[in-house]
């Protein structure tokens, strides 16, 4: 290593994803089922939003807690989805991965233990390790449900914080409102800190969402318009909590990422008003094809949200079986990326149904041969 690369960069390592991408780099028109991110766009009235503000000059650096218009209309949704958390507060930040940057660095000091599932979001290892703290993955296997008890074990006098991710990349499984009322009761009882990252919210097929917050008002909860509205360019999240914690993040985000940008702020102001039903529906209807198509031929847990299935692979590393499946002209996403176990994949159904139909095809044909 340079010796001016500081030691903290060795917990970040993106070689697995990127050997398939290198591998598949030669491909002509893959069948790509390795995007995270929807595949429709923008919505338009939100770009017109956007555009109106650039061209009325609304292009200056925003409060560091966001514009105050957004902060509004966050605050009275909040107000009305949690009416008895007095002293919960919101502020705009830079994308969701922006959100949970500032959450570590604020609340993770050298040594303490950061609980999360395994299968996990590929980045709360790195980050917990970037703060000198220790990843404590919670395994999910077989079904990838959330387990209270599971949770109740791991925590040792270390622990500082239980990270939760419902409905979850890589797996779109979501957590039932008791597994979480449980969670959000430890981590209350405990004096534990409870993160909820709800980036996939809006993709929520069966039922009804549920968040930690409902049973623990000190959780504090990251969102945003990336993966709702398509707006995951545009970098604009937020994140709400107790007051004493977000005037904290605030502090470190004012000499950190400064503000979201803010012509994408009234962007996503406009975004709130977007009705996403017609998105969700079709993206339900995605799953259910994909989910009974591969359930033929594979083992996998049904997603009830994001746009995720998380199958087993058919031979014994899902790395070697994501390489594999190149010679089909298929992307996959080797699941040891998002695991201390390699015997899973990853495959987004956020396509077009003609994609779909290609990968679901080959998936068959790789499962039989």
């Amino acid at each position: 290593m340079h010796p001016w690369i500081s030691e903290r960069t060795e917990a970040f390592d993106s070689s697995g994803i990127r050997r398939v991408f290198d591998l598949a780099s030669d491909l002509k028109d893959p069948i790509n089922l390795s995007i995270g991110q929807p595949d429709f766009d923008v919505p338009d009235s939100v770009k017109r939003a956007a555009i109106e503000a650039i061209e009325t000059g609304k292009n200056a650096y925003s409060p560091t807690q966001g514009i105050a218009a957004l902060r509004v209309q966050l605050a009275a949704r909040l107000a009305e989805t949690y009416p008895s958390h007095e002293d919960r507060d919101v502020f705009v930040c830079s994308g969701t991965s922006g959100g949970l940057v500032l959450t570590m660095l604020s609340m993770v000091n050298p040594g303490d233990e950061v609980i999360f599932m395994d299968p996990y979001f590929v980045m709360y290892p790195s980050l917990v390790r970037m703060c000198q703290g220790v990843p404590v993955p919670v395994d999910t296997y077989p079904d990838f449900r959330l387990n209270p008890d599971r949770i109740a074990e791991a925590i040792t006098p270390k622990t500082k914080m239980i990270l939760l991710n419902s409905p979850a990349n890589p797996t779109g499984i979501t957590a039932d409102r008791e597994s979480l009322e449980a969670v959000a009761q430890l981590a209350a009882e405990k004096g534990i800190a409870l993160v909820s990252d709800e980036i996939y919210s809006t993709f929520f097929y069966d039922g009804e969402f549920h968040s930690p917050a409902e049973f623990n008002d000190q959780t504090i909860v990251i969102d945003g318009f990336s993966k709702s509205h398509a707006m995951t360019g545009w970098r604009v999240g937020y994140v709400h909590g107790p007051k004493e914690i977000t005037s904290v993040m605030l502090k470190l985000q004012q000499y950190s990422f400064v503000c979201a940008p803010q012509p994408a702020q009234w962007g996503a102001l406009e975004a709130m008003e977007v009705d996403l039903s017609h998105h969700v529906n079709d993206y339900r209807r995605k799953r259910d094809f994909v989910y009974e198509a591969l359930a033929k031929d594979y083992e996998v847990s049904k997603p009830n949200g994001a746009f995720y299935l998380y199958p087993k692979a058919p031979i014994e590393s899902g790395a070697a079986f994501a390489e594999h499946a190149i010679s089909e002209n298929l992307l996959l996403v080797p699941g040891n990326i998002f695991s201390e176990r390699d015997s899973h994949f990853r495959i987004s159904f956020a396509a077009t149904d003609e994609t779909l139909k290609r990968g679901v095809e080959a998936l068959a044909r790789l499962a039989r041969s």
